[in-house]
């Protein structure tokens, strides 16, 4: 209920299913997304809200529909209090009262504007030599223009002095006086924890949050999707009934080709898919992090883990349809297999790709890292130079790159165990991948943890920059 009291309270009730979007490119335009702005203060139900020239960059009517949003506001009895350039002779009448300081910083008057700005009219009007208003003039413009420096050199006077000296002033010092003594029995604010909701309850939140905001961008997911499907026949119809074919070399060759060409294609679709998205999310993600709302650990673990059942659903949708064009082993442990490592893969990819934004100011940035990345990961990935053919002195970043762990691991979970000789060579398929390629059937069980451990990794990563790491710019 107080949800929907806030959104009629600022005029959003229409625009409750929308996405806010990227400034001047889509969603809400700017006088909404400004209105969001003190609904989502006003969720927090404060006594006293603080806005820095709430109508800047709008024109009069958007000004005017933001002015009246910070208007009903007031009317429900909280403190709006407010900084304003320039505004128009409706927008600054429907202000209370006025805080003017000169250049400088001092006060010339803090008191109440009065129906059509009358008491701040009659205190200025009160000064010997000050020009009369004229009719129909703005009192904001009129004010700052009797006030200025050169009025004051030319009256001879300061405005700041006038104003310490008068009955105004009295009233105001005497007003903060008596409120700035506590009433008998009060006792200081105190906070147990920084936030008002567990750990727990932070991450549920966010969690929820991302949901709504995947489910509600769906040219991300389409995307992802389509391109999945268009992989999967593309591969398919390339490599149709190549996992029944292990006769000879070239035959497991092209097998070894084709996983190491949907792992790149893929894989770096889902890392670069994803960089605009959390590029996004990590804006909002600072301006309610400020705001207190959560820490930075639960929106990671809801960034996070919303990846997850898509990534699942498109490793189910890709591994089922290719494992049938292309005529792998029908067997429990290599489907499910196969599944497995499709499935951490585009995770550490998708987890990478975040982690490139969380560590670099801007997007540009982590696409240049990214790429430089993907190179290196295609030529020790372990399919164009086979490990057992890398000089002695690169072979450790073989066993860094994630590429080369996914390959290994498909490579022996569908070859790993087939004892038929090939025609060619004389070996059985499991003795030549483990002679050309280095893939050991008996460390597969170490593959697939170290497959586990990059994903974890990378999501942790992803988490700790999130956490220490802050680019904004203002």
């Amino acid at each position: 209920m107080f949800i929907e009291e806030v959104m009629e309270l600022v005029e959003l009730s229409s625009l409750r299913g929308a996405l806010v979007g990227l400034p001047g490119v889509n969603g809400l335009s700017t006088e909404q997304r400004k209105r969001l702005t003190i609904a989502v203060e006003l969720v927090a139900n404060p006594s006293i809200i603080f806005m820095d020239e709430p109508t800047s960059g709008l024109d009069a009517r958007a000004a005017a529909i933001v002015m009246r949003a910070v208007r009903n506001t007031v009317d429900t009895g909280r403190t709006v209090v407010c900084t304003i350039h320039q505004p128009s002779i409706d927008i600054f009448e429907s202000f209370d009262e006025l805080f003017l300081m000169k250049r400088g910083g001092q006060e010339i008057y803090v008191g109440p504007l009065g129906r059509h700005s009358c008491h701040l009219i009659s205190y200025f009007e009160g000064i010997e030599g000050v020009s009369k208003i004229k009719d129909g003039y703005n009192p904001a413009t009129w004010m700052l223009e009797v006030t200025s420096a050169g009025q004051e050199a030319g009256l001879g006077v300061d405005f700041t002095d006038i104003y310490k000296s008068s009955e105004m002033y009295k009233r105001n010092k005497d007003l903060i006086k008596e409120l700035s003594v506590a009433p008998p029995g009060t006792k200081d604010l105190y906070f147990p924890t920084m936030y008002s909701r567990s750990f727990f309850t932070q991450c549920m939140a966010c969690l929820w949050k991302q949901y709504w905001s995947y489910w509600r961008n769906p040219p991300y997911t389409a995307l992802r999707f389509y391109f999945t499907i268009f992989i999967a026949l593309m591969f398919g119809t390339i490599f149709w009934d190549l996992g029944t074919k292990t006769s000879q070399r070239q035959d497991l060759f092209n097998a070894m080709g084709y996983m190491y060409l949907a792992v790149l294609f893929l894989g770096i679709q889902n890392a670069s898919s994803v960089q605009p998205v959390v590029a996004v999310e990590r804006t909002v993600f600072y301006r309610e992090r400020a705001a207190g709302m959560y820490s930075a650990l639960p929106y990671a673990f809801g960034q996070v883990v919303i990846e997850i059942p898509y990534i699942f659903i498109q490793s189910l949708v890709y591994g089922v349809m290719v494992y049938v064009m292309i005529g792998f082993e029908w067997t429990v442990a290599k489907f499910f297999g196969y599944l497995f490592y499709m499935f951490f893969t585009l995770c550490y990819y998708t987890f990478y790709g975040m982690m490139t934004v969380a560590v670099t100011p801007n997007e540009t940035i982590a696409v240049i890292i990214s790429a430089t990345f993907y190179g290196l990961w295609n030529l020790f990935a372990g399919f164009v130079v086979p490990r057992t053919k890398i000089p002695i002195w690169w072979r450790w970043y073989y066993w860094a790159c994630p590429v080369a762990w996914t390959l290994y691991g498909l490579a022996v979970s569908q070859f790993g165990d087939i004892q038929t000789s090939m025609v060619d060579t004389g070996m059985t398929v499991e003795f030549f991948i483990k002679d050309y390629f280095g893939f050991d059937r008996d460390f597969q069980p170490v593959v697939a943890v170290v497959i586990i451990g990059i994903t974890i990794i990378f999501a942790f990563i992803f988490a700790a920059a999130i956490k220490t790491l802050n680019f904004q710019s203002r």
